[in-house]
């Protein structure tokens, strides 16, 4: 397993957008991201500085990634 990156909201939501996640919308600091060929599939991505560990882990795993695959869209 390689090590997690230190990303922002913004890169990750740049990164999630080239696997066909879009912008929902935006709640308080947390962006909503929809997968647009799989409406149901949602992600919600704060936007911080700096994501928290346990937060992008999630987040990753939810969109059906490895951690390397992820630092490879960054």
């Amino acid at each position: 397993m390689s090590h997690l990156p230190v990303v922002s909201g913004k890169d990750a939501v740049r990164a999630f957008e080239r696997i066909g996640y879009r912008i929902s919308h935006q709640t308080g600091s947390h962006i909503i991201l929809r997968h647009e060929s799989l409406p149901h599939r949602h992600l919600s991505v704060p936007n911080h500085h700096e994501i928290a560990k346990g937060t992008l882990r999630g987040l990753i795993r939810d969109a059906g990634l490895t951690v390397d695959e992820f630092t490879a869209l960054l």
